[in-house]
């Protein structure tokens, strides 16, 4: 490549330099910063000091964390669970049926988050459409109190992040050659040996991929908990944005965003170390 084709290239790319600077490093390194200031009335000092993220790694705020992270856990292996199949299937259906499934996908999110969980509420809430449905069908006599409460924010993770997994997963599985798992068919392995031996290994890519962006989204989704949780389920996002909103403790928060991000970015990172050693 010659000078001027290197340096063209260069200043096409600059855009993109600047925009990552200003938009993502700015605020993340003012971030950092405003982490170690000393809280000063509604404002802050900029006087260095480690007490933030004592807090943070202490007492309810390292409980609130360890809560946060629970729950990011819990979602993403239950959104493994249901998305892995779901997108694993769909990849070999006919193409008519694929793009059909893939609409349904998208459909939905048509409409603002915000919205579509609230139609969570009323299917959750008491006398609501699943306390009629389970007692027309007598499973239940008597409405069940299931809005604000923990199974009912992991639903709403659940319904939200899934599409994510099967988005990761059918990309991979829709190139998935299938003459290999017929292959090993054909050598006597059964249909479980084959799917261990064969297509696990094959979609591994989509389904780590699935769970990178699960895991990270369900760190902060506090929205969910505050809508279908109530004031009974206290995420590190809910703290964050009461601690800038009502306490106005900016340091503090910062503290806390900055030990989230560290924690989900070294669980990540190790994920992607451990697949790279695989291949």
């Amino acid at each position: 490549m010659s000078k001027k084709r290197k340096i063209s290239s260069s200043l096409g790319l600059l855009p993109m330099y600047l925009f990552t600077l200003v938009f993502v490093l700015g605020p993340l390194i003012f971030m950092i910063a405003l982490s170690f200031f000393e809280q000063d009335g509604w404002s802050y000092r900029a006087v260095f000091t480690l007490d933030n993220y004592k807090n943070a790694l202490t007492g309810t705020y390292l409980e609130i964390l360890f809560s946060s992270l629970r729950l990011a856990v819990i979602s993403t292996a239950a959104v493994i669970i249901l998305g892995y199949p779901f997108g694993l299937c769909t990849a070999f259906l006919p193409k008519r049926m694929q793009k059909f499934i893939m609409t349904t996908q998208m459909i939905p999110y048509w409409v603002n988050s915000l919205l579509r969980l609230y139609g969570w509420i009323i299917i959750f809430r008491a006398n609501g459409l699943l306390d009629k449905l389970l007692m027309w069908l007598g499973i239940t006599e008597e409405p069940l109190r299931l809005l604000y409460t923990y199974p009912a924010v992991v639903v709403g993770m659940i319904y939200v992040l899934i599409p994510f997994m099967f988005a990761s997963v059918y990309q991979v599985a829709e190139r998935l050659d299938t003459s290999l798992i017929e292959a090993a068919r054909d050598l006597g392995a059964s249909p479980i040996r084959a799917f261990l031996s064969v297509t696990l290994p094959l979609t591994l890519p989509g389904l780590k991929t699935g769970i990178i962006h699960t895991f990270i989204p369900s760190m902060g989704l506090f929205f969910i908990a505050d809508i279908l949780g109530g004031n009974k389920i206290v995420l590190t996002g809910s703290l964050i944005n009461d601690l800038l909103n009502k306490a106005h403790d900016q340091p503090q928060a910062a503290a806390l965003a900055s030990v989230m991000m560290v924690l989900t970015a070294a669980i990540c990172i190790l994920l992607l170390r451990r697949a790279k050693y695989e291949r």
